[in-house]
């Protein structure tokens, strides 16, 4: 048994590197996110609820629905939790390969033990897409397959949800791999074989959650969910107006890097940050609360 929705939603931060990082992208989706903390402080704010015995009522089906194991809420979470934690480690070994680079003596050894970080990072973002398509398809209880299910509903992304898809373009997408991030990830996602992505340590942690009877059907349903998200990802860049430079001009206010240092920067964020477990969290306690709300 996981840990109760309930203090999962309690227990979220009010400030820390991930959250001063969220509300530097505020000007990405102005408006969209507020970190709600607190369990009955987020059945207030999404019901507009204050009678304590509703109140009540409507966490006791959140918490029950949470916990039915029929349902993919916990599925969802496990995912939204498990990327953060590999991408702690992508961090490390990104920040290790710099440092090799650095240093002559070191170089050899470690760029053998390291990965490519570009390789790295562009299977990072390709991986955690898939990982949103299928929460969503957890969450909302459809095949974990249904990827036009999940573009149709991209157009519909608001809140805590599209604030978790503009920090994907932003931090795993455009301050690691540059303003033609979309190509060059979709390059290496062509270039990668069953063999490489078994070896990625994010993939080896999500790999029976992701649609495919082996890691070759696997590879293809991520390039496939790729395709069919790529254009979204091309306009919501180009709407924004969003590059690299300017993304890290917002990150200034708390971070201390050159511009010349962003792949130093991509690095570090993935090893502070948890957006996606943050986000995540804050998703699910909505859509459990809209769910009890309206089956009371």
């Amino acid at each position: 048994m996981s840990q109760p929705i309930f203090e999962l939603v309690d227990n979220l931060p009010t400030n820390n590197m991930t959250v001063m990082m969220l509300k530097s992208l505020d000007f990405v989706v102005p408006g969209q996110w507020q970190n709600l903390v607190g369990f009955e402080n987020t059945i207030r704010e999404v019901t507009g609820e204050t009678d304590e015995e509703m109140i009540q009522q409507i966490g006791d089906r959140a918490v029950w629905l949470y916990n039915d194991k029929s349902q993919g809420y916990q599925k969802a979470m496990w995912l939204y939790q498990i990327v953060d934690s590999a991408d702690n480690a992508l961090g490390a070994a990104a920040l290790a390969n710099k440092v090799g680079n650095r240093i002559p003596l070191l170089g050899g050894l470690l760029t053998k033990v390291t990965p490519n970080p570009d390789k790295a990072q562009s299977l990072d973002l390709c991986i955690k897409l898939v990982v949103e398509l299928v929460a969503f398809c957890q969450i909302n209880g459809i095949p974990g397959d249904s990827i036009g299910d999940f573009v149709t509903a991209l157009a519909d992304y608001s809140g805590e949800s599209l604030m978790r898809m503009a920090a994907l373009i932003c931090v795993d997408g455009l301050i690691p791999l540059g303003p033609d991030f979309i190509l060059k990830a979709q390059s290496i996602l062509g270039d990668t074989s069953p063999r490489e992505l078994d070896s990625n340590a994010t993939f080896k942690e999500v790999k029976d959650l992701i649609p495919g009877d082996d890691t070759d059907s696997q590879l293809g349903f991520i390039g496939e969910s790729f395709d069919s998200v790529k254009g979204w990802m091309s306009d919501f860049v180009a709407d924004k107006d969003l590059t690299p430079e300017r993304v890290f001009g917002k990150f200034q206010g708390f971070l201390e890097f050159s511009e010349d240092k962003l792949d130093y920067v991509a690095a570090f964020l993935d090893m502070t940050t948890n957006y996606y477990e943050h986000t995540g969290t804050q998703t699910l306690a909505r859509r459990l609360i809209e769910r009890a709300i309206a089956e009371i």
